[in-house]
């Protein structure tokens, strides 16, 4: 067992160590003759060099183990010097060069190429390691963006190590099927290989990480039209992926794989309407994120604060509170606000529009005392009290949810902060747009849609970035002034199904105005899509919770 500050290292280089049945099984897969040759990239653990030295042992006509079959590469001396001593002690040698797997200058071609990439987000994987991983990349004709994390470059480079005719086969962040920033990788493998399989898992097999994980497998040369998709419960059911029925899918041009994840006619429906009667919320207006302040509990303040701390008016500025648990209903109204502050909401923003007052100045100085001007985004600002505020929003939206993103009227005309989203909505849109977009929102479409631009995070959470907000398909312009009328009927009906928690009601009633022209066989497939989709968002968050429970 590794130390706690050896666990730190490991999360501070994306590093995690990978359960005996995920490299087994994949080593397994890989390798296919007791003459293969193996490449493990990062292989600090040796989990992967280990279970291919068992899986060429095992296998019939069998030469003398041969020393360089196994090969590994190894960014750290004493994690390559650590695998050496466990390969060791079971009787086992491998070749392990001490470099970064970005700088492996070998033009050796491998039967299988195996292993668990690092898992560095951009924000921490910057300078040279991330100008040699982009290189890396750009030597394949892969172009990657600045955004892009350190198992994007990996896979690419990795696959330039396999043979043509041979198999890669890795541990990835399930965001390979949904980001942005993928979309090059994806298009990359459906070019390179000409077959492309991946496993899912419907609990999260990497207790220690928030980060859902896909197996990968790609073999072969010449290009593939289509992937495939299997989905198993944990790593422990893996066996018998093997007998399963696999599910194929052909991705359209620049297309998230996540619709893999559905029954075929399911996605043929959706895409249909989604394409038809719906847009992209773009064509409403574009999501922004909230102002960020360098310390919230600093600059935020509930009604009492301000008023024990004597500020003035010109000092303080209507927000909505951090945070989105109150985002409930339809809209957040005069009524709904000043309750939010009546009952210790943080709804004000000390932001002085000119000179602060005497009783502002005071509480800056305590700040300065207390060493808020010295946070990052304080510092950087002149002057650091100042927050840079965005526009004020027709609209609220949700971006990490339980359940759905929520699209909320601002009717109080507050600010927002980086706990939710803006939509400020195009002109000819806006007043019908603030009144009936969340309203229309509540629709099957919507839905399922959300669950597809979206991805799933740790705990079982929806996120969606502003890119892929502004993807999410909405009823169209022409459609809601098709409707209008009925919608607005509707909305004391909405209001109450949503304060008692059945989104159910909700949605069907909305359906009823919006979709009355779908049969209601597609719009139970359409729900029963995202159902699924939803209870596999939650499986893996209560999974979580089970495991770091006692």
């Amino acid at each position: 067992m590794v130390g706690m500050q050896d666990q730190g290292h490991r999360k501070a280089r994306g590093a995690f160590f990978t359960p005996t049945a995920i490299s087994r099984y994949l080593a397994d897969w890989a390798i296919r003759s007791a003459t293969d040759t193996v490449l493990e990239p990062s292989c600090g653990e040796a989990s992967f060099l280990l279970a291919a030295a068992r899986r060429l042992e095992s296998l019939p006509d069998r030469p003398l183990f041969a020393f360089d079959q196994l090969h590994g590469v190894e960014i750290h001396r004493e994690s390559a010097n650590a695998a050496q001593e466990l390969l060791k002690a079971d009787g086992y040698s491998a070749k392990i060069e001490i470099s970064d797997f970005f700088e492996y200058s070998s033009n050796e071609r491998y039967s299988a190429v195996v292993g668990n990439p690092p898992f560095v987000r951009y924000q921490n994987f910057s300078g040279v390691a991330r100008t040699r991983s982009l290189e890396a990349a750009l030597a394949q004709g892969v172009r990657l963006s600045g955004l892009a994390s350190s198992w994007a470059a990996f896979v690419v480079k990795a696959a330039y190590h396999v043979a043509l005719d041979g198999r890669l086969a890795l541990v990835l962040p399930a965001e390979l099927l949904s980001v942005g920033y993928a979309a090059e990788v994806r298009r990359f493998l459906l070019s390179r290989f000409s077959r492309v399989r991946l496993i899912m898992f419907e609990e999260r097999v990497f207790p220690e990480v928030l980060e859902e994980v896909v197996l990968l497998l790609a073999e072969g040369s010449g290009g593939a039209q289509s992937f495939e998709v299997y989905q198993t419960k944990d790593a422990q059911s893996l066996q018998a992926v093997e007998l399963a029925a696999w599910t194929k899918h052909v991705p359209g041009k620049d297309e998230k794989w996540t619709p893999a994840l559905l029954a075929h006619s399911a996605f043929a429906t959706y895409r249909d309407l989604a394409t038809t009667s719906f847009e992209d919320m773009s064509l409403w207006g574009g999501a922004y994120l909230g102002a960020v302040t360098g310390n919230n509990s600093f600059f935020s303040l509930t009604a009492d604060q301000a008023s024990k701390l004597g500020l003035a008016e010109s000092d303080l500025v209507r927000i909505s509170p951090p945070g989105s648990r109150h985002m409930r209903g339809l809209a957040l109204t005069e009524t709904a606000w000043k309750q939010l502050a009546r009952e210790g909401g943080r709804c004000y923003l000390l932001r002085p529009q000119n000179a602060p007052s005497s009783a502002a100045r005071r509480y800056i100085n305590k700040g300065e005392k207390d060493g808020v001007a010295s946070a990052y985004k304080c510092r950087v600002r002149s002057p650091w009290w100042r927050v840079p505020l965005v526009e004020i929003p027709d609209l609220f939206l949700t971006y990490m949810n339980h359940d759905r993103p929520r699209l909320v009227t601002n009717g109080v005309r507050a600010h927002i902060l980086n706990s939710i989203y803006g939509v400020r909505l195009a002109d000819v849109r806006r007043n019908i747009g603030r009144d009936l977009l969340p309203v229309a929102s509540l629709n099957s479409v919507t839905l399922l849609g959300a669950e597809i631009v979206g991805r799933a995070y740790g705990g079982g959470l929806l996120k969606m970035e502003p890119r892929e907000a502004d993807k999410l398909p909405l009823p169209s312009f022409a459609k809601i002034q098709a409707v209008e009328g009925e919608l607005r009927n509707v909305k004391p009906q909405l209001t109450q199904a949503l304060r008692q928690g059945d989104l159910s009601a909700a949605v069907e009633k909305v359906d009823s105005i919006l979709l009355a022209d779908v049969p209601e066989a597609d719009l139970k497939v359409l729900r029963v899509a995202r159902e699924m989709l939803f209870e596999r968002r939650r499986a893996r968050g209560k999974s979580g919770e089970s495991r770091r429970s006692p």
